[in-house]
């Protein structure tokens, strides 16, 4: 197996080209996304496919769910974008109202095959309404699936799979690792949805997380050799549908699991994975449980607030610490 160095924003733009020219069903709406989308995630397509699949829209999520749900029921394969994560919710009741539950209310005799593309996270002082991290609202809804992915290789294979899924699909990308580079397998691949990567194998706890906090849950492992705590991370992937013999598998190789995320702590989705495992293991096995994620703040703009808010290495260094009865020095510059 051969790879290149490339961008999260080029390897999904590959997916995009591989997907458009297997199936001449599938097409691209959204706003601007003929001269390449806010992070150039679409960029060539409207040369190479023409303005007929890869179609600039006016400035309303509700008009592209509403056009990509139309196009998806009679038969086409949609890619909607979004832009940033906070405009779906002028779209949430085609989403949730509609997207969700035709499969359903039609007795399963219609299939919506929407990816939904959004950009979340923080991004160096974006300001409250572009550093949302929303995916918990969409994992709450009965037919939706979610992935986020951290790297290129996985964004590239992901987004073919959703592509190709029968139902509608939010598919969110840390605006912070857009540009990252990481090594990417040539070709045309998939990555199925559900199937959790152990991004690194460890014995002292575990670290269950997601999008951009895997790298800085990886960051963290490194820092916490010097100490001689093990750290296993377990990038999840896809949130729904969601891995959980990966993560019970890892919580009882290591008996600490911290679940973390960008995302607000309060009814955060690592609310879910903590209460799963209480419930499986709780009764009969000792099994600590901790969670990191941002405090019940609108984002701020300013970037030494911003660092307050949402946690990072040093959060999770110290939550890792805690939850092993250790105590460590407060990481600075993280």
């Amino acid at each position: 197996m051969t790879s290149k160095r490339m961008t999260f924003g080029q390897a999904t733009l590959d997916a995009m080209e591989f997907a458009m020219l297997e199936d001449q069903n599938v097409i691209a709406i959204g706003e601007d996304i003929s001269w390449g989308g806010n992070f150039g995630q679409f960029r060539g397509l409207v040369e190479k496919f023409g303005s007929t699949r890869i179609i600039d829209m006016p400035i309303s999520e509700a008009l592209i769910v509403s056009a990509a749900l139309g196009a998806a029921v009679t038969g086409l394969k949609v890619v909607a974008s979004m832009s940033f994560v906070e405009f779906t919710l002028g779209a949430m009741d085609e989403i949730v109202n509609q997207a969700s539950k035709f499969r359903y209310m039609f007795g399963g005799q219609v299939s919506v095959p929407i990816v939904i593309r959004a950009s979340d996270g923080i991004r160096g002082s974006s300001g409250p309404q572009h550093s949302s991290s929303l995916e918990n609202l969409f994992c709450h809804i009965p037919g939706l699936k979610v992935v986020a992915p951290s790297n290129a290789n996985d964004a590239k294979g992901l987004l073919r799979t959703a592509i190709r899924d029968p139902d509608p699909v939010i598919y969110l990308e840390h605006k912070r690792i857009t540009g990252v580079r990481s090594d990417v397998e040539d070709g045309d691949f998939s990555i199925p949805l559900g199937v959790a990567r152990i991004a690194r194998q460890g014995s002292s706890v575990s670290v269950i997380t997601y999008s951009d906090m895997v790298n800085n849950a990886l960051a963290a492992a490194q820092e916490l050799e010097k100490y001689d705590i093990d750290v296993e991370v377990i990038d999840l992937r896809s949130l729904v549908p969601l891995d959980y013999a990966c993560i019970e598998e890892s919580a009882l190789r290591t008996r600490n699991v911290v679940v973390a995320h960008e995302s607000w702590k309060f009814c955060g989705f690592g609310s879910e994975i903590v209460a799963h495992l209480a419930e499986k293991f709780g009764g009969n096995l000792n099994i600590r449980l901790a969670r990191v994620g941002a405090k019940s703040a609108p984002i701020p703009f300013s970037p030494i607030l911003e660092s307050q808010v949402v946690p990072g290495v040093a959060e999770l260094v110290q939550s890792i610490g805690k939850i092993l009865g250790i105590e460590l020095p407060t990481i600075r510059g993280v």
